[in-house]
């Protein structure tokens, strides 16, 4: 009887300790909790998304917002561009254009994508508020009543809620300096309450453009783009 240790079971031992995922150099646990992390990371950013379809998804909303933009601030047909365009157009850029954008942008996560986030989605805040002074300023030069149509209530009431997921973002998850930046429940929050925000926007500009045109190939020209963009927008 020899005794040598038998080679083939040293050899089977050594390649199934190898095989084995719990490799003695490895650190499981930290391997673990970064997969942890980066799956929390993934549900809080909602759908993944490539930098090529966040690309394509910016572009669309930019194409979007000029043609859709100059649509609305045409109607109805044969009125041309007049001062009163400048609100449909602003509101175009800045709910829709500009918010969407960065909602796509942020889908992809990380401290440059947050904080360009951050920035479009404020610029299309304060365009929108450029859009409420020209319906306003608009009103006042015809001599008209202001907040006379449901469109109009539920623009006012959309644009205030606007207000609330851009203060609280700033001031509570800004990636410099926010006070509670890595808190998961106000992230949640910030997230579904501006989505909801900005379905709502995008609601009440058809609603606006209604007002304004019954000619069906108008509206679906802007409508269909927006159901098209929302699924990847909005959840």
């Amino acid at each position: 009887m020899s005794h040598f240790p038998s080679t083939s079971s040293s050899s089977s031992s050594s390649s199934s300790s190898s095989s084995s995922p719990y490799h003695p150099f490895f650190n499981h646990s930290a391997i673990q909790s970064s997969t942890s992390s980066e799956n929390q990371a993934a549900i809080m950013a909602g759908a993944r998304i490539t930098e090529a379809t966040k690309d394509k998804m910016v572009l669309a909303f930019a194409v979007f917002t000029i043609l859709g933009g100059y649509l609305a601030a045409t109607q109805p047909t044969g009125a041309g561009w007049r001062f009163f365009s400048w609100h449909p157009f602003l509101m175009t850029v800045g709910f829709i254009g500009m918010m969407g954008s960065s909602a796509a942008i942020k889908k992809l996560g990380g401290y440059s994508n947050t904080k360009m986030h951050g920035i479009l989605s404020s610029g299309g805040l304060l365009l929108a508020f450029a859009g409420l002074y020209v319906i306003y300023m608009n009103k006042e030069k015809m001599g008209k009543d202001h907040i006379t149509t449901t469109h109009a209530l539920a623009g006012i009431l959309t644009l205030a809620a606007a207000v609330l997921p851009a203060v609280a973002g700033g001031v509570f998850l800004h990636p410099d300096f926010g006070l509670d930046k890595t808190n998961q429940m106000y992230r949640m929050a910030h997230k579904w309450f501006a989505r909801i925000v900005m379905a709502s926007a995008w609601v009440v500009s058809f609603m606006g453009l209604l007002q304004l045109t019954t000619d069906v190939k108008i509206l679906v020209a802007f409508a269909l783009p927006l159901v098209v963009l929302a699924p990847m927008t909005l959840f």
